[in-house]
């Protein structure tokens, strides 16, 4: 009998741990922006890098930030042709989305450190009031991408899906998917990541970046990390980003700079800044970008490495190679490597997220990305 009782308040447990995180997950969904919804068309094919198009920017306002310090200049990508003229699609925009920095941190319990960091001030007045989120329905639906873009014409809707390898207390495997999604002046970009089998992942992580497209390129308003790991607590990052300042998920209210992007954003935006700024992409040369992350906000500096020939299933891509500077420099700390395809309008093709020579995962484009209409 005592069995008995026990296996019923066993199974009652479990039930009631099910229904708890339902609920989690519809608390989470309801606290976030809508999430857009795109149908995807066609695929993207193989073509030469776009002529560069400069962004008109008021004058009244900084540039994105990020910098070229060439110590030597490596021989221009020469990208693969497609293999018939009637493989190559038109190339309406230069740029194209993407992806976080594919999940600074699948592997808990991990830091969300990236690279080099150098550390920005905090916000000295903590009397700026928070700026709310309007609704997609303000955005001006007559709002051209590159009225938007200040002339520079955005891409249109994208996904991006990856393998996942690695390893982390022994072999991993799973799956990753970025989506870039435009509405007018309104843009999402989401990445959901899920370490072990589609049906009962270990591991699952969403990012989410929600905010305006300008003539600076994007400017984040919110964004949300959802991750969920067998046998532990949900965990939830919310970051609010204000005119001036960003509110981090400690609370703290930090100064912002010119060009402030999220975990989720920063690639979108490095997209942006590359088909914009080819130059930047020589080897020996380096890029800055200042990131807001959990609880810090800091500009990170990656080096260029160079040109790589990557091997995909849809055949070899060229890619450019960034590294993060003193890529670990404490236990715990991550190193974010990433190749960009300039034949496939700098999209970043190859992320390489590792705490150290035991623990890593890599992420390969597993198909063309797919494009809305």
């Amino acid at each position: 009998m005592a069995a008995l009782v026990l296996f019923v308040l066993g199974v009652h447990g479990c039930v009631t741990q099910q229904v708890l995180s339902r609920l989690a997950d519809i608390d989470a969904e309801r606290s976030m922006p809508p999430r857009m919804e795109v149908a995807y068309v066609r695929d993207m094919a193989l073509a030469t890098p776009p002529p560069v198009a400069t962004p008109a920017a008021p004058q009244d306002v900084a540039p994105p930030v990020a910098s070229a310090k060439p110590a030597k200049v490596a021989k221009a990508v020469k990208p693969a042709k497609p293999a018939s003229a009637a493989e190559a699609e038109p190339v309406p925009s230069p740029a194209t989305p993407v992806m976080e920095a594919a999940a600074a941190a699948a592997l808990p319990p991990v830091a969300d450190e990236i690279g080099d960091s150098k550390t920005l001030p905090r916000q000295a007045n903590d009397r700026v009031a928070a700026v709310p989120t309007p609704p997609l329905a303000e955005v001006p639906a007559a709002t051209s991408a590159s009225e938007a873009a200040g002339g520079f014409e955005w891409p249109a809707s994208t996904r991006i899906s990856y393998e996942l390898t690695g390893n982390y207390r022994g072999a991993v495997e799973g799956s990753a998917q970025v989506e870039w999604i435009r509405a007018g002046a309104r843009y999402q970009v989401h990445l959901d990541l899920g370490i072990g089998p589609g049906f009962a992942p270990l591991i699952t992580r969403k990012m989410t970046s929600d905010g305006d497209i300008t003539a600076e390129g994007l400017v984040p308003r919110r964004y949300d990390e959802d991750t969920k790991v067998v046998m532990r607590d949900r965990s939830r990052v919310t970051l609010r980003f204000e005119p001036g300042s960003v509110t981090l998920a400690n609370g703290e209210r930090r100064d912002s700079v010119p060009g402030l992007q999220d975990t989720a954003s920063q690639f979108v935006q490095l997209v942006y800044v590359f088909s914009t700024r080819p130059d930047l992409l020589q080897a020996g040369g380096t890029v800055d970008i200042p990131l807001a992350l959990k609880n810090r906000v800091g500009v990170w500096t990656y080096d260029v490495v160079g040109e790589e020939l990557l091997a995909t299933s849809f055949g070899p891509l060229n890619s450019i190679h960034l590294k993060p500077r003193n890529a670990v420099q404490k236990p715990g700390e991550l190193s974010i490597e990433i190749w960009f395809a300039p034949q496939l309008r700098y999209l970043p093709v190859r992320i390489r997220i590792q705490q150290d020579p035991q623990t890593f995962i890599d992420l390969m484009i597993s198909k063309r990305p797919e494009l809305g209409p």
